[in-house]
């Protein structure tokens, strides 16, 4: 059979017609975040993954309770696939010059087909209050700019909004559901501890009872090793540091110490095999080399990456300890206690006293509430030991946990049963 042909000035007419519409989708969505009071500021994104993409600058009050204080620039970016589509709201609990990627595309927006309101955290990059005045970096105010950017941009997304957030973005996901209950129609914490205290006293214990005693013994070797051969690998720690420019409030081999006492947690934490530790008469280089991958020194240095992390911690947000009880004739110093305050919250602070409102008010929520809300968590990883694993008798709650998962545990980690499971209570939640 003869192939009809269409005339070229038809496909030209339709080549012309969508080109049109996709140009005025773009300029649509465009306009209407231009469209919103608080932006500032709106710059065009590169993605594969999404229609569209868009950095926006949204104006904050650097204190919700008293704007006539100020305000700063916060960071949200915004990935669009339809207007009619449900809206993923990353409470991100750090920076988030990662989502400016291209290919990103968080784990729910991908499974749900859903647009993404990015927000990233107060007093971190470029969502930095200046003059960086610490009394106003709380979780209450977090919680307000997630309310004030939810708010604004439900006048472009009307549809379903899922909030979601990993590690600290999770537990400002919890904290943001207790704060603004109804908000958000799902909330998906991913790894999220909460915390009770600054050390908190769970962490501990846990790792003395995670995996198997023949793993566990495997490390402790491995630790009492690094600490018995402190001779010869201090001095290239030392350098190491040196050559790294790192700066700390106290002497290096406290600081080797403590990193030595970091290597179980931030071994289960990331789910290094067991199999990768190198056996006790291993040479000093390859000793070396896989202490600092799993261990690295700049996590104590006086001001970084992670300085705003460690004051919210040190404020509210709760930390870990650590049991000293196996290396202390190794030890340089007695004992790890107050080891967050000493040497990684800025000294101005001084030793500000823990407030456990925040943690109590979320429990709270929790225990005296059902929300649509989806936990996730890996077996094996330390933060798991403060995680919400206790809630009991819910008919929407539900929390997952992966067998020997770590902090990397995702919903697509889970066995079968619960990935399905997760789904369709999302897409049952998404259709209601």
């Amino acid at each position: 059979m003869k192939q009809l042909r269409m005339p070229r000035v038809v496909l030209f007419a339709l080549f012309l017609l969508v080109a049109t519409v996709s140009l005025w989708g773009q300029s649509d969505l465009l306009q209407k975040i231009k469209t919103i009071p608080a932006i500032e500021e709106v710059k065009p994104l590169e993605t594969s993954e999404f229609a569209q993409k868009y950095v926006t600058y949204f104006s904050q009050p650097v204190d919700h309770r008293h704007p006539e204080k100020g305000s700063f620039r916060q960071r949200v970016i915004v990935a669009h696939v339809g207007f009619d589509c449900p809206t993923v709201m990353v409470t991100e609990g750090y920076g988030g010059a990662y989502a400016l990627r291209p290919k990103y595309r968080d784990e729910l927006s991908k499974l749900l087909n859903a647009n993404i309101v990015f927000v990233e955290h107060r007093y971190f990059l470029e969502s930095t209050p200046q003059p960086k005045d610490w009394q106003y970096l709380t979780a209450e105010n977090s919680a307000y700019d997630l309310h004030a950017v939810a708010t604004a941009f439900k006048a472009i997304y009307p549809g379903k909004w899922i909030s979601t957030g990993i590690s600290k973005g999770g537990q400002t996901t919890m904290l943001y559901r207790a704060f603004f209950p109804d908000d958000v129609d799902i909330s998906v914490p991913y790894v999220a501890p909460l915390c009770y205290n600054i050390e908190d006293g769970r962490h501990e214990p846990f790792l003395q009872r995670v995996s198997t005693a023949e793993n566990r013994q495997k490390i402790q070797a491995f630790q009492l090793e690094i600490l018995k051969r402190k001779a010869t690998l201090l001095p290239r720690f030392e350098q190491y540091c040196r050559d790294k420019n790192y700066a700390y409030r106290t002497n290096l081999e406290e600081i080797y110490d403590l990193c030595v006492l970091e290597y179980s947690f931030a071994l289960w934490q990331w789910g290094t095999p067991i199999t990768d530790i190198p056996a006790s008469s291993a040479t000093d280089d390859v000793l070396f080399a896989h202490f600092l991958a799993i261990s690295e020194p700049s996590y104590f240095e006086k001001e970084g990456a992670n300085t705003s992390f460690f004051v919210q911690a040190a404020r509210e947000l709760g930390y870990y300890g650590y049991d000293t009880t196996p290396f202390k004739q190794y030890l340089s110093i007695p004992n790890a206690k107050g080891y967050l305050h000493r040497l990684m919250v800025p000294e101005e602070l001084g030793r500000m006293k823990f407030d456990k409102h925040l943690s109590k008010k979320v429990a709270k929520f929790l225990r005296k509430n059902d929300p649509k809300m989806i936990f996730i968590y890996g077996e094996n990883d330390p933060w798991t030991a403060a995680g919400v694993t206790w809630l009991e008798g819910k008919q929407q709650m539900r929390v997952f946990v992966q067998p020997g998962g770590s902090h990397l545990a995702r919903i697509g980690t889970l066995p079968q049963p619960m990935q399905t499971e997760a789904l369709t209570l999302l897409k049952q939640w998404l259709a209601e």
